[in-house]
């Protein structure tokens, strides 16, 4: 039977080739809203958990969240590093993590920081040590191994948040990084970036600052800050130089009836990018947010928010181009039931045939109802090969792409529902043509066909 139904599809070869194109056309836009959907989501959920709240310069927020936690787009500006200070010494805030971003290596981001990035995103040393000196640097899992690099191997960052992997040129030839780590695969954001400390960043900018320390205190012990780099493209910008007085140094950067720039002094000033901040109680979230908004020149993004409505306006999208994949794949099957149809009114003398030679109507109904499976399954299986390879080639093409981290291959237990969906298709297709067998005239069919 199974060979009958692969010989009456050999014998239609562009009829078959096109509905099983059609199939995996349907099939293969299925698969890609499946996997980027489910990918995308739950990628944005892992990279945001334990993130409270983002605080950066002013912009859009979801711009804010994307460069800061996600690391897929530009930063909105930055903030002086009397804006971290401030935040620890919040009794509702748990913890404080700085990120002073503007440099890439081969497209991967260089991100100033500290320990405490590491144990957000429960990341652990592999191999090597954490940074401690001066332009030091550990790498992520991906970075790692896209990059083949080992221990003691020197690099030369990039000016800006995206780079040539081809020719992995530098704007910082004077400051090369040391890999002095390697960190521990997370599944997590952590895998595609260069951790540093933020002084390291402020050195390869030139910026002054005093080694070992974000914060020094001065001869009346008040806790200095400084600001990061700066850059139209995500490096810091000029601004206000911290002085004695910590409350101080938060009006000079914005408080009401202020004018920051009457505060600039010259050169370069120690900045960050932003702040990735964690509460300590509830009740933080309400008053935290509103005082940083409200207060200073700085704002305060909630990732658990901002991701909800990214999420929400993706799946809008995606629910109307998965309703378009759905009607593709009908089409497919009406596709196939007309084509069998067709051919089944042309062979009723050799159906008719076949039941005189001894074959039963219920064998010669399953063959031509094999004959729509299994041009469903080519179609099917053709559009999740399609589908991941498809990825594969975007997730090398677009950046973008790539640092979402989506994994061109990782099988989804729903392409298996769509697979057989899509045979189900082809069944119910296949059935009206197929059922003719019951209501052939054997003698009369014959004698026509003689």
């Amino acid at each position: 039977m199974i060979g009958l139904a692969f010989a009456y599809l050999r014998a239609h070869p562009l009829t078959t080739a096109l509905n099983i194109l059609l199939l995996g056309i349907a099939v293969t836009m299925l698969v890609l809203l499946l996997q980027f959907g489910r990918q995308v989501g739950d990628r944005l959920e892992q990279d945001a958990a334990g993130i409270d709240l983002v605080v950066g310069a002013k912009g859009s927020p979801l711009q804010l969240i994307l460069s800061s936690v996600f690391h897929v787009d530009q930063p909105t500006g930055n903030i002086p590093l009397s804006s971290q200070q401030l935040l620890k010494r919040d009794p509702a805030v748990e913890r404080v993590i700085p990120l002073a971003l503007g440099d890439n290596f081969r497209g991967y981001r260089i991100v100033g920081t500290d320990e405490g990035l590491l144990g957000l995103y429960g990341g652990s040393i592999e191999m090597g040590s954490l940074f401690d000196a001066p332009l030091e640097a550990v790498l992520g899992a991906s970075v790692a191994a896209e990059m083949k690099a080992t221990l003691g191997q020197k690099f030369l960052g990039s000016h800006g948040l995206s780079g040539d992997a081809e020719n992995g040129g530098s704007d910082h030839d004077h400051a090369a990084f040391e890999t002095v780590g390697i960190l521990a695969p997370t599944g997590t954001v952590l895998d595609r970036l260069i951790l540093t400390s933020v002084e390291s960043v402020w050195d390869v900018h030139g910026i002054a600052h005093d080694h070992g320390s974000q914060e020094h205190a001065d001869d009346d012990g008040h806790a200095h800050e400084g600001d990061a780099h700066d850059s139209a493209d995500g490096h810091a910008h000029d601004d206000e130089h911290a002085d004695d007085h910590g409350e101080e140094e938060i009006a000079a950067v914005g408080l009401p009836g202020t004018n920051p720039l009457q505060a600039r002094s010259a050169g370069p000033q120690r900045e960050l990018t932003a702040l990735l901040v964690q509460y300590r109680n509830a009740s933080a979230a309400i008053r935290v947010p509103a005082m940083i908004n409200r207060q200073t020149e700085m704002q305060a993004a909630v990732p658990a928010i901002e991701t909800a409505r990214l999420l929400s306006l993706f799946g809008a999208s995606l629910d109307g181009a998965r309703l378009f994949a759905w009607l593709l794949a009908a089409t497919g099957g009406l596709a196939i039931f007309v084509a069998l149809l067709n051919v089944a009114r042309a062979r009723e003398g050799d159906l008719a045939l076949l039941r005189v030679m001894g074959a039963g109507k219920m064998r010669i109904f399953g063959t031509i109802l094999l004959e729509g499976v299994l041009t469903a399954a080519a179609g099917a299986l053709l559009g999740i090969a399609a589908a991941h390879l498809l990825i594969g080639l975007a997730a090398n093409a677009f950046a973008t792409i790539g640092d979402l981290g989506i994994e061109p291959f990782a099988f989804d237990p729903l392409e298996g529902v769509i697979f057989f969906a899509v045979l189900g298709i082809g069944a119910v297709a296949a059935v009206i043509p197929a059922a003719r067998i019951f209501s052939i005239d054997l003698a009369r069919t014959l004698a026509r066909a003689t």
